[in-house]
């Protein structure tokens, strides 16, 4: 599946977090997103490990944005929250590395493999921001 529900939640929660100037915190978070608090957190753990979001501790702790909307493109934050790059397919990214090795006799993999790059490319190109202009 290309879009999880994670990345889904992650997407979201940078819109929410792009239109505040405070660190806003994930049980705050996940009752305006009606997510699960301990899902959206570990989101939101993943998204500031990998610098997407910056963590503050404390009474006014929370997360907000580490870099701006323009900074921040869709794949990353998908790579960030599902630990692996979105697949349109499940075959392996190279003919090499086919676990049938059957891969040469495969008429669809390279098909598949463009389509692959061109959502690859897509995904980098499209930023936080031109979200939030749509």
């Amino acid at each position: 599946m290309l879009i999880t529900k994670a990345s889904e939640y992650a997407i979201l929660s940078l819109i929410v977090l792009s239109k505040t100037n405070a660190p806003m915190g994930s049980e705050t978070l996940s009752h305006e997103l009606s997510i699960s608090k301990s899902f959206l957190a570990k989101i939101l753990q993943a998204l500031a490990k990998d610098g997407i979001l910056k963590s503050y501790k404390g009474v006014n702790g929370g997360f907000s944005l580490a870099r701006t909307p323009k900074e921040i493109n869709m794949l990353e934050v998908m790579l960030s929250v599902e630990g692996k790059a979105p697949a349109v397919f499940e075959c392996a990214p190279s003919v090499n590395d086919c676990p049938s090795n059957k891969a040469q006799m495969c008429s669809i993999w390279p098909f598949l493999n463009r389509l692959q790059g061109k959502i690859d490319s897509f995904l980098s190109d499209l930023t936080l921001a031109d979200i939030l202009e749509d």
